[in-house]
């Protein structure tokens, strides 16, 4: 199956509150502030590491499974994405006196049995709208973003540094095909993906000869590849500190197909 999952269809949809529970928080750590700009919002990657109600109670609903990946926010210039929730939710933001202004959100129609997803959906779209004072802080060198509401809930997401931070730049967006099979190589793997570059118009059509199979002797941060699927990446290539070597950093799985086994 062929997939090309480049635009989703944003709509509104209801959710229930989250509840409170009786687990007290443990006590914050001494942090420093920083600078609340998008400047420095849009260096990393926010992921939920606390939640309190007025009464100081965590908020355990959000977190659910161990082995989940935790509720996570993005900024770009005016724009913010909440990962990790049942739906994609995305909306425009502004820092206004201190606090977060996000517009009415936008995001996907996903219908979630899971609870801790429908959750954390409902108490992120709750803050986000709620105009919440906004503190970015440093605590054992470790960035922390603060969402208070009026209500008393307080979300503090720890950052993460983003591809563009840890090397320094943007990146160039390339494609590449990843055969169904790797290839042995001089690794300590012993075996490398073997990849060709793609190309691709505005619109989101092959264009062009795909360039030539080789092997990749190095991980793309992010992607895990499984043995007879072959997969065209949208990645991140960043400019190495010393050639050859570059950095991969996957963006976005474009295209995902099963290939049979030659007998």
């Amino acid at each position: 199956m062929k997939t090309l999952p480049w635009l989703l269809p944003l709509a509104l949809a209801a959710c229930t509150a989250a509840p409170d529970s009786g687990t007290p928080a443990p006590a914050p750590a001494a942090a420093s502030r920083m600078a609340a700009s998008t400047a420095t919002l849009t260096r990393y990657h926010w992921q939920l590491h606390d939640a309190v109600d007025a009464r100081n109670r965590r908020l355990d609903a959000l977190f659910g499974q161990t082995d989940r990946p935790p509720l996570q926010l993005e900024f770009s210039a005016g724009q913010l994405s909440v990962r990790n929730a049942c739906n994609a939710i995305g909306s425009d933001y502004r820092i206004v006196d201190g606090h977060l202004l996000a517009t009415t959100p936008r995001q996907t129609m996903m219908a979630c049995t899971d609870a801790t997803l429908v959750q954390r959906e409902a108490t992120i779209k709750a803050v986000l709208q709620g105009r919440p004072s906004l503190i970015v802080s440093t605590a054992d060198d470790t960035p922390l973003l603060t969402l208070a509401t009026a209500n008393g809930r307080t979300l503090t997401f720890a950052g993460q540094p983003t591809a563009e931070t840890r090397h320094g730049g943007p990146g160039e967006t390339v494609f590449l095909e990843v055969a169904a099979q790797t290839v042995p190589c001089q690794t300590a793997h012993g075996s490398c993906l073997q990849v060709r570059e793609r190309h691709y118009d505005a619109d989101g059509h092959r264009v062009g000869e795909p360039g030539p199979w080789q092997p990749l002797p190095q991980d793309i941060e992010g992607y895990r590849h499984q043995p007879g699927v072959r997969n065209v990446l949208r990645v991140k290539r960043y400019a190495p500190e010393q050639p050859p070597a570059g950095a991969y950093v996957l963006d976005q799985v474009i295209e995902s197909e099963t290939v049979k086994a030659q007998p």
